[in-house]
């Protein structure tokens, strides 16, 4: 469904450097990714801000053209071939709407059936298992200026999914949404991911998207795809421990341990973060020798953990190997 190439996209920044003169500095958002997407998969993009994730999903929209490398969509050039491509493909930009503001949602979907050129009875059957699926009845005739930030985001995935495309890419589709907004969303996302085969790219900062529904994440770090695989092989790869929460039968100082320090207390409980080699078994007994523990559990690091010391620099990580275009 995509295949990318060793992508470069450079920019040329000019800056003053004194007087009335510039100079031209030339950046590489992306440098040379390399990867490729099955048809069905459901894939998450991530990375920290500046990382290049933006200018990736404007290139594969066809919105940028790469200044080296070969790209393909849906087997099509985007910058080349982008109209034949736009019917093929969804975009939900999570802080840009799609849809028209002063007009009614129903009104702005009428008049995303004619820029695809949907026929009118597919675009009755589509519309229909939409707004069941996203729950959009109560609020069809409502202006979009109206909606709140979950009804329009829910439009806006109706949008780019009314001319029933293969490839869907999301850029931040549940920012700043609430709780119940985003179990709708994320239902909705893992339902068409797998009722209807729609291979879906992610960028997301809310974990949470990630952790409930990509089965494989990429992560770009200064341009470059530093990983490529699953979350589990993630936390395997990236050794951010595992945490110790022991709760005494008093306050008591930081616990030191055999090398093993409390990073956190607050009042009797202790959290005790244990490196990859630990054995938790002996940490434990040696706490119930030397202290009165009352209550003491285990948690593996959440995701968030391990993103966060991978660009904080805290840990090593790695790509693994995985078919590229060539």
């Amino acid at each position: 469904m995509i295949e990318a190439g060793n992508v470069v996209k450079s920019f040329t920044v000019r800056k003053r450097s004194g007087g009335l003169r510039r100079t031209r500095t030339t950046l590489r958002a992306v440098d040379g990714v390399s990867f490729t997407v099955e048809p069905g998969e459901f894939v998450g993009y991530l990375g920290p801000n500046g990382a290049g994730k933006s200018t990736t999903i404007k290139m594969l929209t066809g919105i940028l053209t790469a200044s080296s490398g070969s790209l393909r969509v849906c087997g099509l050039d985007p910058s080349r071939r982008r109209t034949s491509l736009a019917r093929r493909l969804g975009v939900v930009f999570g802080q840009r709407t799609t849809l028209w503001w002063d007009l009614p949602l129903r009104d702005s979907l009428a008049l995303v059936r004619r820029l695809y050129r949907v026929g009118a009875a597919a675009h009755r059957t589509r519309l229909a298992e939409l707004t069941a699926l996203l729950e959009l009845e109560p609020f069809l005739d409502t202006p979009v200026r109206q909606l709140s930030l979950g009804q329009r985001m829910r439009g806006d995935l109706a949008a780019a999914l009314l001319h029933d495309p293969e490839l869907l890419v999301l850029d931040e589709p549940t920012i700043g949404l609430d709780v119940v907004s985003k179990a709708t969303v994320r239902e909705f996302l893992a339902r068409i991911n797998t009722e209807r085969g729609t291979t879906i790219l992610l960028t997301t900062h809310d974990l949470g998207d990630i952790e409930r529904l990509c089965r494989r994440v990429m992560i770009i770090d200064h341009g470059r795809l530093a990983y490529d695989g699953g979350l589990a092989e993630l936390r395997r790869t990236v050794d951010a421990g595992r945490v110790l929460v022991v709760e005494l039968a008093r306050p008591a100082p930081p616990i030191r341990l055999g090398g093993i320090e409390a990073e956190r207390v607050e009042g009797p409980r202790q959290w005790l973060r244990l490196p990859g080699e630990a054995n938790a078994a002996a940490v434990v007994a040696g706490l119930a020798r030397d202290h009165e523990v009352r209550d003491i559990s285990l948690r593996e690091a959440g995701i968030e953990e391990v993103l966060a010391g991978l660009y904080r620099g805290e840990h090593a990580y790695r790509r693994p190997d995985r078919p590229v275009v060539p």
